[in-house]
């Protein structure tokens, strides 16, 4: 009877997915919870992707869907690393308040890069694929007749023998605790980062450890920039003044509470 009901589950969350179409714009929630926060909105006539894995843990009303990233949020400057990496376990919010709702809880693999400073929080775009939630009681935007249909067929499907039933792992809510992951030296690993290319030097300034710093709309720096290892066709001036993306590893400068990137690649910003 478990496995049957599950086959029928399976059978209508997958027929919603790939053979009805939202017919209105529909939230999706971290939780299958309306109260809880919306990490993004389906468009009608989107064919949301139902998460297999847990199909048999989603309550009734609810649809758990595959969103593959990347993902934009907002982390206090304070959890990252000097590798600039999210600190493990530091949450990472859908806004920068600390009364936003939560995106995801940062992990040790998590691939992220820096794209803007907003004062005390750093926004950052966060490459892992996370599970979503909608609504698909009632109002929730779909096409009944298919789901329904698909149930019919279900019902009238053989039993699957009990020994060759295997429950799906049970993966991480968004917002949850990942577990842990093997350590690394995060700190030497490259990665990229979005700012204003400028210039350290300043005839009112002592000489600064660095040339050339990355900073932020308000011309606040968040990094040094290295370019010494650099190979450029074109002259560095083009650069200066503008929004650039570079990539390379960063590390921290000796004695300070400063971080300099060692760039590998440096790129004007197309806006």
């Amino acid at each position: 009877m478990k496995i049957n009901l599950l086959a029928t589950l399976g059978l209508v969350a997958l027929a919603v997915a790939h053979g009805s179409p939202l017919i209105e714009t529909t939230a999706v929630h971290t939780k299958p919870d309306a109260s809880s926060p919306t990490i993004t909105y389906f468009k009608a006539g989107t064919e949301p992707k139902a998460a297999a894995n847990h199909l048999a843990d989603t309550p009734a009303g609810w649809m758990a869907v595959d969103l593959p990233g990347p993902f934009e949020g907002y982390v206090l400057s304070k959890d990252l690393t000097k590798g600039l990496d999210v600190k493990q376990g530091a949450p990472v919010r859908l806004s920068p308040d600390t009364n936003s709702g939560v995106l995801l809880i940062a992990d040790r693999a998590d691939r992220t890069t820096i794209t803007g400073l907003h004062g005390k929080w750093t926004q950052v775009s966060v490459a892992r694929p996370l599970v979503g939630y909608i609504n698909v009681g009632g109002t929730a935007g779909y096409l009944p007749p298919i789901a329904t249909a698909a149930a019919s067929s279900a019902a009238s499907m053989p039993s699957a023998a009990p020994d060759t039933y295997t429950p799906a792992p049970a993966s991480n809510l968004p917002g949850q605790p990942a577990p842990p992951s093997t350590p690394s030296d995060s700190a030497t690993l490259p990665r990229q980062l979005t700012g204003k290319f400028v210039s350290t030097r300043s005839v009112l300034h002592p000489r600064r450890p660095y040339d050339w710093e990355l900073v932020d709309n308000s011309g606040r720096r968040f990094a040094y920039v290295d370019i010494s290892k650099l190979l450029l066709t074109d002259r560095i001036e083009k650069y200066v003044g503008h929004f650039v993306v570079v990539f390379g590893a960063a590390k921290p400068v000796p004695d300070t509470k400063d971080i300099v990137i060692q760039v590998e690649t440096l790129e004007l910003l197309l806006r």
